[in-house]
């Protein structure tokens, strides 16, 4: 998601009610598309899609093949199983971003939405980070100290840098307040 524009949030569930309450919960926010089973899902499914809410069980195509594909796209998604389905074992090698069980109140699919929104922003500026630094270093080695002073794209490169961390720097902080929070609050349950 860059921009002004709403998040778009992908709902899974092969019980439409469920469903279309969850989608109720976060169309305010967020724009919503559903999906009432795992085939739907992935016809729904394409860049634009921010977060992808997903029920385990469904009969068509089963949460965690729906999961696979999304991976296998190398789409630029989070995905929260959400899920009657207790975790067990079998969850170790599966590659989604958060694991909640129901019953799921609107407040906790909000939370988890919005969670895995800031967690997707950090990891975008940390790469754009990483980039700029990057460059940033290379120009540093191949040229004259006098040179860099003279380039106004070097300065650029430099403000932006600056911008980057004081950026990452910002919503590390939020992350690990609000996030890590929730995180060690799941694990005393």
């Amino acid at each position: 998601m860059t921009g002004p524009e709403r998040a778009v949030v992908l709902i899974v569930d092969d019980e439409p009610a469920v469903a279309d309450s969850y989608a109720a919960h976060v169309r305010d926010t967020y724009d919503v598309r559903t999906a009432y089973g795992g085939e739907q899902a992935l016809s729904k499914l394409d860049s634009d899609v921010d977060v992808v809410l997903l029920d385990r069980r469904m009969p068509d195509l089963v949460g965690d093949e729906v999961l696979e594909t999304v991976r296998e796209r190398e789409l630029d998604c989070r995905v929260a199983m959400v899920t009657a389905v207790d975790a067990d074992f079998d969850i170790v090698d599966m590659e989604f971003d958060d694991y909640v069980v129901k019953p799921v109140t609107g407040e906790e699919l909000l939370d988890t939405v919005d969670r895995l929104l800031r967690c997707a922003e950090y990891e975008r500026a940390l790469r754009e980070y990483y980039r700029v630094t990057r460059t940033y270093v290379a120009l540093r080695s191949a040229k004259a100290t006098a040179e860099l002073a003279d380039s106004d794209e070097f300065r650029r490169l430099e403000d932006r840098r600056s911008e980057l961390r004081a950026s990452l720097s910002t919503a590390a902080e939020s992350l690990a307040e609000d996030d890590f929070e929730a995180l060690f609050r799941d694990l005393e349950q």
